[in-house]
C-alpha cells in the first residue's frame, strides 16, 4: 500500500538520549524501562523496550535512539509508556536499536 508524504509526516519520529534504564521484571517479555531526554521542547519521556538481548541497561545510558513520540500513552504493566523506541529485528527476531551515526540535538525530527 502506497502512502503520500502527508501520511508519513503524521508520524512524529524524534531522536532522544537514554538517560536512565532499568530492568522491567513485570513485563511479559524481557524488557527494560527506559527514560529518554528529547530536549527542552519535548522533555523527558519513558518507555518499555524489549532490547535485553544486545544491550545491558548500563550501556544504554547516553545512547541516542529514534522513537515515535505522538502515539497515545499506553499502560504496560505498572509503566505508562509515553513513546515507542524504534528498532529492527535481526535474523533471529532480536531488536537492534535505530541510532544516528553522529551525535545530533535531542528532539530532532526524522525527515
Amino acid at each position: 500500500m502506497d502512502i503520500d508524504y502527508s501520511d508519513f509526516s503524521k508520524v512524529d519520529i524524534r531522536v532522544g538520549t537514554i538517560i536512565r534504564a532499568e530492568e522491567f521484571p513485570e513485563a511479559r517479555n524481557p524488557s527494560y524501562k527506559v527514560w529518554l531526554d528529547f530536549g527542552a521542547e519535548i522533555g523527558e519521556r519513558k518507555s518499555s523496550a524489549q532490547i535485553t538481548h544486545y544491550y545491558e541497561a548500563a550501556s544504554l545510558i547516553g545512547k541516542q535512539v529514534a522513537a515515535v513520540i505522538n502515539f497515545p500513552a499506553k499502560q504496560i504493566g505498572p509503566l505508562m509508556s509515553e513513546c515507542l523506541v524504534l528498532g529492527f529485528p535481526d535474523d533471529t527476531g532480536e531488536v537492534v536499536l535505530i541510532s544516528p551515526t553522529h551525535d545530533v540535538p535531542n528532539g530532532g525530527k526524522l525527515f
